[in-house]
């Protein structure tokens, strides 16, 4: 068992910030915390200041700002001891008080049910991120700590947590873009829920990676060549598929051989232009599958992910290759921490990089918006925020995230919102289609609006997928409806 202390927490954070005062107030949170916590235990045996230790120190290695340091060192002191968010506040400032009880869970008499404690929690929590997203990177990183100490746990609360994880917080990660917290997250989840199975492809994993790393260092060394030849600043690095991910891949009925993004050569340049020289270089040395190629560059996914991606033939194998700027792959890597490093207010950067960028936000507000029971919010958000999507365009390339299952009246009401009711038609890849129509993957949509339309017909309803796109419906329904 890793143990860490005050001096790692420290030494952690003058890797990128040396401010004395800084460092005086996370020193501050650290006594204040295990004074409260003072002869709570771990289930582990350990002291409890432990955890809270590890999660500013998770959060402090991706550069995390003072406030949510000092937050992710309180983050229980709210719930488990006599400290008051007043007193948080007068000790420390008004924001670490707020983040602390963003994160700390409501306890309510007037819940009738675990259920419904458990239901207002988690609403209390995803809908945090719409006003301070540090409040949900301060949870990730506690969730991430449990998660690596579930071992201590009785089995019954390893699969509760394990399932929670999969069905909410890993997407959650995904969705803010951080790909290192969510296969973590993921593959720890998967390890306590299927155990014979993740060790299997955990086994599998291994011998993939000694079977492709002579192909993958032999196509770093020629690339590299090339580079150098023509001062190209890069750095090349080797990633292998999680191992939760290759059990997506071989649920969904591909082989092993089928999955050609295994192992990656990631190849990180300084600029966009020498991405897409790079490229140019990748194709000349390796012919590409055409169908494979994609451009997250030009058009970047809807978590804020940008790089550019091909899978060449390397003899009978394939080789999946991604080419990005540092940047991007901070942000690839990271998510939203990767923000801790701007200059200024983080917290407002953030706030707008998530409201402009990130479809998922907008799909949490609407929910939000709609529900006010909060069994039936949790239960909306994990059938259509973190599940399977469709991703769609429209005729200028604008993507937009869709849950799957969702029909032209989704994509209607997404895109224009209460105009919608005067849809009259669509077009999806320059052919004519009816309004029920279900969305794929690709499809090109062309929307046809009459403003003349009485609004939408008595079974629109029973056709939109979406509970957004449903209550819209329902507030415009025709006097006939």
């Amino acid at each position: 068992m890793n143990s860490i202390c005050l001096n790692d927490l420290i030494n952690e954070v003058k890797k990128y910030n040396t401010n004395q005062k800084d460092i005086d107030l996370i020193i501050k949170a650290y006594n204040y915390a295990s004074f409260y916590h003072d002869g709570q235990k771990r289930e582990s045996g350990e002291e409890y200041i432990t955890h809270p230790l590890n999660v500013a120190f998770i959060l402090a290695e991706t550069h995390a700002d003072t406030d949510t340091l000092c937050a992710g060192l309180l983050h229980d002191t709210l719930e488990d001891t006599k400290a008051t968010k007043e007193d948080i506040e007068h000790e420390f400032n008004k924001n670490i008080a707020e983040l602390v009880d963003g994160v700390t869970n409501i306890k309510d008499l007037e819940f009738s049910s675990v259920e419904e404690v458990n239901n207002a929690n988690m609403r209390k929590i995803i809908v945090g991120v719409t006003k301070d997203v540090r409040i949900i990177l301060i949870k990730l990183a506690d969730r991430l700590h449990n998660m690596r100490t579930l071992n201590y746990k009785k089995s019954n609360k390893q699969r509760e947590k394990s399932i929670e994880t999969l069905e909410i917080y890993a997407p959650f990660a995904y969705y803010l873009g951080a790909y290192r917290l969510y296969c973590e997250l993921s593959d720890l989840s998967f390890m306590y829920l299927k155990p014979n199975e993740f060790e299997a492809l955990k086994q599998q994993r291994i011998n993939i990676k000694e079977q492709y790393m002579p192909l993958v260092e032999e196509m770093s060394y020629k690339v590299s060549r090339i580079l150098n030849d023509r001062e190209i600043p890069y750095d090349i690095r080797i990633r292998v598929k999680n191992v939760y991910g290759i059990y997506e891949k071989l649920s969904e009925g591909k082989r092993l051989v089928d999955i050609h993004d295994l192992l990656a050569l990631k190849v990180i340049v300084d600029s966009v232009d020498n991405c897409y020289l790079t490229l140019g270089v990748v194709h000349s040395l390796y012919k590409p599958l055409n169908y494979k190629f994609r451009d997250y560059i030009c058009t970047p996914k809807t978590n804020g992910y940008q790089s550019l991606h091909t899978t060449v033939y390397s003899g009978d194998r394939f080789i999946h290759t991604q080419i990005r700027t540092h940047d991007m792959d901070k942000i690839a890597s990271f998510g939203f921490n990767a923000y801790w490093d701007v200059q200024g207010d983080t917290r407002s950067v953030m706030q707008k990089e998530i409201s402009d960028k990130c479809q998922f936000y907008t799909s949490l507000k609407e929910i939000d918006s709609i529900f006010t029971n909060n069994n039936e919010f949790v239960k909306s958000v994990k059938s259509e925020v973190f599940s399977e999507k469709v991703y769609v365009y429209d005729t200028l390339g604008n993507v937009s995230e869709l849950p799957k299952g969702s029909t032209i009246i989704d994509y209607a009401y997404r895109v224009r919102g209460p105009e919608a009711a005067k849809l009259v038609g669509a077009l999806v890849n320059d052919k004519s289609v009816s309004l029920n129509y279900v969305l794929q993957s690709k499809d090109r949509i062309k929307l046809i609006i009459d403003n003349l339309s009485k609004g939408p017909s008595s079974d629109w309803s029973q056709i939109a997928h979406t509970s957004y796109a449903k209550s819209l419906i329902l507030k415009n329904k025709p006097t006939n409806y």
